[in-house]
């Protein structure tokens, strides 16, 4: 059933719809529903409100409204003129952006702020996160090639707790609304003390075999299997780019040509070699190395 109210698409009595397809795919209640904090009323209330009365109960768990996005301190939108797209933030097409940036910084960036907090792109703010990003994952690299402590017991007691309640306070601040900022920053704590022993400033039987491995874990757990960070590839220079560019040039040729042959090939060949090509809908191509 569609039913759209007399004042359009967007106010309560269009939210019947959206409550239907929700019950069918996910059922009367599922966990999580994402969304911007502007859309809370009337769209999300309105779901709530028709969806218990048809059902008797609530259709939502978790609702997660994140904030705005701005860009350079100002609400990004269409009506403003300044839209990025992530393909630009990849491709590094856009007029406020000095180079490409890997999809992980993307990542990395947007998970230093916590979700409900305005989230401000700018060049700065993005190459700052990629120089963090580096430093952060050459920890983790380094903690890892870390000869394995045996000691039972730790040789600086009070470092010893600091870490420890590093690595103990993650799992707080998940819980916490999904606190992915302060979690990150509770690793950058850990970063020093991993090169320290690595440098040899701090002693390996500094920490207890125990909490060496409580640091190994918590690395691994919230930054690769949590947030779902994975090392930058090596970045496109220059000579990559023209290559690239004379490739879909070659290629949108042939499908001008009506080569499809040819055009297939040299997307697949590039995509067998990591390098994913995008067909924009305004004709443009774009493109990330994965």
């Amino acid at each position: 059933m569609r039913w759209v109210s007399p004042w359009g698409e967007g106010f309560p009595g269009w939210h019947i719809e959206c409550s239907a397809m929700s019950s069918k795919y996910l059922g009367q209640v599922f966990d999580i529903h994402g969304g911007g904090m502007d859309l809370q009323f009337p769209h999300h209330e309105s779901e709530i409100a028709q969806s218990t009365i048809a059902h008797g109960c609530a259709p939502v768990r978790y609702w997660m409204h994140n904030n705005m996005i701005t860009i350079n301190g100002k609400k990004m939108g269409k009506s403003y003129n300044n839209v990025i797209k992530i393909t630009e933030l990849f491709s590094g097409n856009h007029p406020i952006l000095e180079q490409p940036y890997h999809p992980m910084v993307v990542r990395f960036y947007i998970l230093q702020t916590h979700y409900r907090s305005t989230l401000d792109f700018s060049n700065e703010a993005l190459q700052a996160s990629e120089k963090a990003f580096r430093r952060l994952w050459e920890a983790y690299e380094v903690l890892q090639k870390l000869p394995a402590n045996t000691s039972a017991t730790s040789a600086d007691k009070e470092l010893d707790e600091k870490v420890t309640r590093f690595c103990n306070e993650c799992a707080d601040f998940m819980n916490d609304d999904f606190n992915t900022a302060k979690v990150l920053a509770n690793l950058f704590e850990l970063a020093p003390v991993i090169n320290g022993i690595k440098g040899g400033q701090i002693k390996s039987d500094s920490l207890s075999a125990n909490t060496y491995q409580l640091m190994m874990d918590t690395f691994k757990t919230y930054l690769v299997d949590i947030l779902g960070m994975k090392p930058l590839q090596v970045q496109q220079d220059g000579k990559i780019d023209k290559v690239l560019s004379l490739l879909v040039e070659i290629r949108k040729d042939a499908k001008t040509r009506k080569d499809y042959a040819t055009s297939d090939l040299i997307r697949n060949k590039l995509a067998e070699a990591g390098v994913m090509i995008k067909d924009e809908k305004d004709g443009s191509v774009s493109w990330t190395i994965e």
